[in-house]
């Protein structure tokens, strides 16, 4: 029987060490409307199945390592995943959304304009998850419990940006306000910002939870371009079609929030009478009304289905 030498051993340890600093736990997210089995294929082993990741959301964690292919079939065709490396994406933990080749996952949303004067305004928004996996994520999850149906848009600034995300279901905003997610890793180059792109509002490093503001029409390029230079603003999504034919421009403008401006106070829409004060200090006040996740069919478009 071999005898395993001082030496060699402490070579196993220093091995087994360097593989287990670069180990990452990957969450597979899927957006599909059925389960997906994800598999590796090793060297003579054939298909390995690593797992059954739940529809419309579900999530499966494995630990892996950069470089490492995964692969899952949806709609005829077999898709892979590739685990980022550390330089790509240094957190010990990562997201991998599974969408089987579309280009986004699209959220329907209806609005009020005018002061509320119009109602059930189209808003198509198309979340980007390879932009911001940790957000792109959130956001969906959101989406799909409701929480900002009847939101406020209380920050509508021309010129700059539209603020929502302090849910009208307190139950919800009280939970989801300490549920804060941390940031995602900027692209090199960065994604530019334009209008109608949407990010999440934030106040520190790893500090978004469910804020998000949408790129207003005419921002001047100046502000665009700082857009991003924050920690937590890399966008996830952007809105689908001509800005200027959606309700945005048609939004409320009250300014911005205490003390840059005379509108709605966050703090107090936080409060358990927040809405109550928005109805009764802000009348005018523009709400998203629903909110729905679009669901991807086996042929990879996209219909509409309560998720």
């Amino acid at each position: 029987m071999a005898v395993l030498t001082r030496d060699v051993i402490l070579l196993l340890i220093a091995l087994f060490s360097a593989i287990s600093a670069n180990a990452i736990e990957l969450i597979l997210r899927n957006e599909l409307p059925e389960p997906v089995t994800v598999f590796w294929e090793g060297k003579g082993e054939g298909r390995v199945e690593q797992g059954v990741v739940p529809e419309k959301g579900g999530e499966l964690s494995v630990n892996t390592h950069p470089g490492h292919r995964f692969f899952y079939d949806f709609g005829g065709y077999r898709h892979p995943i590739v685990v980022p490396s550390t330089e790509e994406s240094p957190a010990e933990r990562q997201y991998a959304v599974l969408i089987a080749g579309e280009d986004g996952i699209k959220v329907s949303c209806t609005t009020s304009a005018r002061g509320g004067r119009d109602t059930g305004q189209q808003l198509k928004i198309k979340v980007v998850p390879w932009w911001s996996p940790v957000g792109a994520v959130r956001f969906l999850e959101l989406v799909r419990k409701g929480y900002y149906n009847g939101c406020a848009l209380n920050r509508v600034v021309p010129g700059f940006l539209t603020q929502f995300g302090i849910g009208a279901n307190t139950s919800l905003r009280n939970e989801y306000r300490q549920k804060t997610i941390r940031d995602d890793q900027f692209h090199e180059p960065r994604i530019p910002f334009h209008p109608g792109m949407l990010a999440y509002a934030g106040s520190g490093t790893d500090s978004r939870s469910t804020e998000v503001f949408i790129v207003m029409p005419d921002t001047p390029q100046h502000q665009l371009d700082y857009f991003g230079t924050n920690s937590w603003e890399t966008p996830f999504a952007i809105l689908e079609g001509d800005i200027q034919t959606t309700p945005v421009p048609n939004w409320h403008a009250y300014g911005d929030m205490p003390p840059h401006g005379e509108g709605p106070s966050p703090q107090l829409i936080y409060a358990d009478d927040g809405y109550d004060y928005l109805k009764r200090n802000f009348p005018e006040l523009d709400y998203i009304e629903t909110c729905t996740v679009l669901e991807i069919n086996i042929q990879g478009d996209a219909e509409a289905s309560e998720l």
